[in-house]
């Protein structure tokens, strides 16, 4: 019996690769995060950057309690099973009128893992409409296994080391549209992308990136990762610790060496 997803959900995330829109977060919950997101870029004077939007649940308690969510991993449970790692977090966001878009791409061009396994679970904090720039999917195209994709560095994309799979426009696909506090969860090798955002709000998207413990990564690279749920009988990564204190100078020393071991095997920085 599935604990989040129907078995139609289910069903359907086999066939086109993704799932969507699946409700997680309640109105208040919605807003509590966002503001204490706000309210640490309000302290620093702009929005979230590199690094620390990068593995932010090591730093940050709203970051922490997103990733630990129970619906965000019922969900994820019926997908890849119970026993779950976090490899990687990033926060996305788009500003109002910004030009900012990914290029089509597989999350797995990035992970390189076996068995390619990955879920990414793409979390809104504020409306993820067209006209905000909300992510596009290829339905089916998981079932292709891996493409290949060519560096396509560009100041506008929201990966830093922005990989890109060619022949494909910004219309192809079909959009995966969310209200602020649901989620789409699609599969490492499901080809996505997103345009700019049109609106007048920021768009806040979580890209929380979660693998079953039987995963292991293919570069010669351990990197850190988090046991979120179940029990971890391999050993592959180097085991994350939950976040005790935020900001402190223990979490800042653990997010910097997640994300130097995450650039690693990605070769990117976000």
């Amino acid at each position: 019996m599935p604990k989040q997803l129907t078995e139609a959900q289910i069903a359907a995330f086999a066939r086109e690769g993704y799932v969507a829109p699946v409700p997680v977060l309640t109105p208040a919950e919605v807003t509590r995060h966002r503001a204490a997101l706000e309210a640490f870029e309000t302290a620093q004077g702009k929005p979230l950057g590199f690094p620390e939007k990068s593995k932010c649940h090591l730093l940050f308690g709203w970051a922490d309690a997103l990733v630990h969510h129970p619906a965000v991993l019922d969900a994820v449970e019926d997908l890849i099973g119970p026993d779950i790692m976090l490899l990687h977090f990033t926060l996305q966001t788009k500003e109002a009128h910004s030009p900012t878009f990914a290029e089509w791409h597989q999350d797995d061009a990035y992970f390189h893992l076996d068995p390619a396994e990955e879920v990414t679970a793409w979390l809104a904090l504020s409306e993820a409409s067209e006209l905000a720039g909300c992510m596009r999917m290829l339905p089916g195209s998981h079932l292709r296994g891996k493409a290949t994709h060519v560096d396509r560095p560009d100041a506008e994309a929201i990966i830093r080391r922005s990989l890109a799979v060619e022949g494909l426009s910004p219309e192809d696909g079909v959009p995966a549209p969310l209200k602020a506090g649901e989620m789409s969860i699609h599969h490492t090798h499901t080809l996505h992308a997103s345009g700019p955002n049109r609106a007048d709000d920021r768009r806040i998207g979580l890209t929380l990136s979660y693998i079953p413990t039987r995963c292991r990564p293919t570069n010669g690279v351990r990197p850190m990762a988090l046991l979120v749920r179940g029990e971890d009988r391999y050993g592959f990564y180097e085991r994350e610790e939950r976040l005790v204190e935020e900001l402190s100078p223990v979490a800042r020393q653990a997010h910097r060496r997640g994300v130097g071991l995450f650039g690693q095997i990605s070769g990117t920085r976000s």
